[in-house]
């Protein structure tokens, strides 16, 4: 006698019952998309780049779905990712600038608001004067309006150095915005 067949994952999917996973990960995209984009491009000033990164964020998070606990763990290692992932695209882009020749800058597009409102506002100007620790802090702690501990967390650094940080950069920007 043989055992029953399970539907596989990608058949579920197609007769409307997705798995678990599948649907953690769409409800987390459904909820967490948008903001993790701003934080993203608040973090390395490029929206096309943010999406990428917040697009590889959930598809690590999907591929990682058995091994978290919950969906609090899920919304942590999705933010972490961010994170994570915005820091090697700003190592890469530093090494590619570094590497490529200078080239005439790409005539203005029509790619919406959003990405001139960012280039334009003296606070993201400011920002951007900041260390990067002190500048994901920023963005973590009052644009994302995360606490202090999930900073911390998405960070990797002490609860202490998220407010260290802060501090500083709340001074450097008070300073840099009192210049303009």
């Amino acid at each position: 006698m043989r055992a029953p067949r399970t539907m596989p994952d990608w058949d579920r999917s197609r007769s409307g019952e997705l798995p678990d996973a599948d649907r953690a990960v769409t409800a987390l995209y459904l909820a967490h998309y948008r903001p993790l984009v701003r934080v993203a491009a608040l973090l390395v000033q490029d929206l096309a780049m943010a999406e990428e990164i917040v697009q590889d964020s959930f598809v690590a998070v999907h591929a990682a779905w058995r091994r978290l606990p919950d969906a609090d763990h899920a919304l942590t290692y999705l933010r972490r990712s961010v994170v994570d992932r915005s820091r090697a695209a700003l190592r890469q882009h530093v090494t590619v600038d570094k590497l490529a020749p200078r080239l005439a800058p790409d005539p203005p597009s029509g790619r919406g608001e959003a990405s001139i409102e960012v280039e334009r506002s003296a606070f993201i100007s400011a920002l951007w004067t900041l260390p990067l620790r002190q500048r994901e802090v920023v963005v973590l702690r009052y644009f994302a309006d995360l606490p202090e501990t999930q900073v911390a967390s998405a960070t990797g650094i002490s609860e202490d150095a998220v407010k260290a940080h802060a501090a500083r950069a709340m001074s450097s920007l008070r300073t840099e915005l009192g210049k303009a």
